[in-house]
């Protein structure tokens, strides 16, 4: 009987299959393997930067994810997030709390003592964000790398990157000039499974938030006095609380599950269920079936993120390879 019931499963997990071939096809002049002849170790210097810091501080992994993504919103992924300077993307006030700047430098420094202007910083982002995702017992998957860093970072472009306040169709908008659909809007959301915000970017919503002196009325009661009590009114700012109640440091599906029941922290992540179409992917991901939704997940997260790491990104002889990740050569 349980060989019977487990059947249904082979085509769903033959389609995955085939639709994972066809996202591997390499976006632009990207491919898996980009470093295999000059730079070998690569990855595994990388990997070997991350796993260092996540054994120190786990919370650095919901960090290098943000920095990627915010990474390729703004100019596509091209490492400007990274370059420094009181007018650079990373003093915008949209990158207010963006971490995880000296993992990349460490991997980076590691990187040019074996391979000397080699692999871009750009890449170094990309293949962070891989490997906290997969520490953080989510799923790992081949990043397609030879992306190229930009010689451009300006504060003033980080305004198309999307905001916690962001209404559906806001993101959408936002999205969508990236190249990225609803799926993907949703899918990478779910990034949200993982880290912690601060009270300051959702106490809004408890407090007066209809101008009547309410709450925002999609905050489940539960959860509302729960959230009021982490972050009661004239309270502290900057303490942080979980982005996803149940298992803020395990990449599952528990966020969709949250989003479902009225438990979203930021305005944005339950804005999702405004939507008839975001709701249905949402509603999809937070299913019941034990162990489905969270491979399927897994499955769909790794797809958005190849899409989203091809975002107008810099090759051939575009850009440069920075020697330094936080300053152009």
């Amino acid at each position: 009987m349980k060989m019977e019931s487990s059947l249904w499963l082979v085509p769903l997990m033959i389609a995955l299959a085939a639709s994972w071939s066809s996202t591997a096809v390499v976006q632009g002049q990207l491919k898996n393997g980009f470093y295999s002849s000059s730079c070998p170790k690569a990855e595994a210097i990388v990997r070997s930067a991350v796993e260092s810091a996540f054994k120190d501080d786990p919370s650095i992994a919901p960090g290098l994810l943000r920095l990627h993504f915010h990474d390729c919103f703004v100019q596509g992924c091209d490492g400007s997030v990274l370059i420094s300077g009181p007018n650079a993307e990373r003093s915008a006030p949209q990158n207010l709390g963006i971490r995880g700047f000296e993992v990349i430098d460490a991997a980076k420094t590691q990187l040019e003592a074996s391979c000397p202007g080699v692999v871009s910083c750009a890449d170094i982002l990309a293949l962070a964000a891989r490997d906290s995702v997969d520490l953080s017992n989510g799923p790992s998957w081949a990043v397609p790398t030879g992306r190229r860093d930009g010689r451009v970072s300006s504060a003033s472009q980080a305004a198309v990157l999307p905001s916690p306040l962001d209404s559906i169709a806001a993101q959408r908008q936002k999205f969508a000039a990236k190249g990225l659909d609803d799926h993907d809007l949703v899918t990478l959301a779910g990034a949200h499974t993982i880290g912690q915000t601060e009270c300051r970017f959702m106490s809004y919503r408890l407090y007066n938030f209809t101008a009547t002196g309410n709450a925002d009325p999609t905050i489940s009661q539960s959860f509302l006095a729960q959230l009021q009590t982490l972050c009661p009114r004239n309270g502290n700012g900057l303490k942080k609380i979980p982005l996803d109640r149940d298992s803020h440091g395990n990449f599952d599906t528990s966020f969709f599950k949250n989003v479902k029941a009225g438990n979203g922290v930021l305005e944005s992540d339950q804005r999702l269920w405004d939507d008839a179409n975001t709701r249905r992917i949402v509603e999809n991901y937070a299913g019941t079936i034990r162990g489905l939704f969270g491979f399927r997940f897994d499955f769909e997260f790794s797809k958005a993120m190849i899409k989203m790491s091809g975002v107008e990104v810099k090759t051939g002889r575009d850009g440069e390879i920075r020697k330094v990740c936080s300053r152009v050569n």
